[in-house]
């Protein structure tokens, strides 16, 4: 087995030889296919490091990653340990593009590939190939060596051997990608989903900007089926699809006095009926949005349609 890194290093890092670039492309994916299959174990990474590689070329910076390109279109692709790898590749991102906070959804820049089936992501910004060998490594380090149970690390390639490849923004103007950019560039950890919870409210406000959803749900007239309604708009507006889940006793915050007793009701209502799922944690209890029920859960957000047989307590 030949570790990507340890080719890289051997090569010259950023300044390996065109004459290498075949060879490292061969290297690089059977790393990214080392990844994946260690990605679904229960501990990732603790023989061999799971690698990502990062280049930088023609304004913009790359990261290539263990996870499906169907990410893209679907963040269901990816498991709650590979979106979490993402999250903390694209804070580093990040970190070595220092774009600013952003203040309109527009200024989004995050971009999505296909590198023979794995999942390419960048970002704009130009950055000096010495800075970024010697910037890299502590970048990712810092967002992921306390991914839990995954053992990670970034190889610094040339330019060449990412760039040049097709990527496009990723589908849904709340793609957790999106959000994982909006996090970071606001000063938080999109890794970290305690860090991603303090700035929800300010990625909420900036991407319902711009002609975001005009649903009004806490304009509905039944105080179950408004909280139900804001619930479910909020964990939308934050892609809370699948591997970005929050903790279930969060789904109360924002609401106040009697109403956040009858939002924790709420909350198990829209588990019982399906809307969300649950993910046991340590100590906690995380729930997400149901992927099979998106349908439902549009509805219910936009007209207040409560599916068949599901009943809310009363206030």
């Amino acid at each position: 087995m030949i570790e990507l890194l340890t080719e890289l290093v051997a090569l010259g890092g950023v300044y390996a030889p065109a004459t290498a670039t075949a060879r490292l492309h061969d290297v690089l994916l059977a790393a990214l296919r080392r990844g994946s299959e260690e990605l679904t174990k229960p501990r990732s990474g603790y023989g061999s490091p799971v690698e990502v590689a990062v280049a930088a070329g023609d304004g913009m910076v790359f990261a290539a990653t263990p996870v499906p390109a169907a990410f893209r279109a679907d963040p269901e692709v990816a498991g709650e340990r590979e979106w979490l790898l993402v999250a903390g590749t694209l804070a580093a991102l990040v970190e070595l593009t220092e774009p600013g906070p952003p203040t309109r959804p527009s200024e989004l820049g995050v971009r999505a590939g296909d590198l023979d089936g794995f999942l390419l992501i960048a970002l704009p910004g130009n950055v000096d190939p010495d800075d970024l060998q010697e910037l890299a490594p502590l970048a990712f380090d810092d967002h992921a060596a306390g991914l839990d149970r995954l053992r990670a690390r970034v190889a610094v390639a040339p330019a060449r051997l990412l760039q040049g490849l097709e990527t496009r923004e990723p589908i849904g103007a709340n793609h957790p990608l999106r959000v994982a950019e909006a996090v970071a560039r606001l000063g938080g950890r999109p890794e970290d989903p305690r860090s991603v919870e303090e700035h929800e409210d300010a990625v909420l406000a900036l991407l319902q900007g711009e002609g975001g959803r005009a649903v009004r749900p806490h304009e509905d007239p039944d105080a179950a089926r408004r909280i139900a309604r804001r619930i479910l708009q909020r964990l939308d507006g934050m892609g809370k699809w699948g591997g970005y889940h929050t903790d279930f006793a969060h789904l109360a915050r924002g609401f106040a006095g009697n109403e956040r007793a009858l939002a924790q009701d709420v909350g198990e209502a829209l588990l019982q009926a399906g809307l969300l799922a649950e993910k046991p944690s340590v100590g906690q209890r995380h729930v997400f949005l149901n992927p099979r029920r998106a349908a439902e859960i549009r509805r219910l957000i936009d007209d207040g349609e409560l599916p068949p047989g599901m009943s809310l307590p009363s206030a």
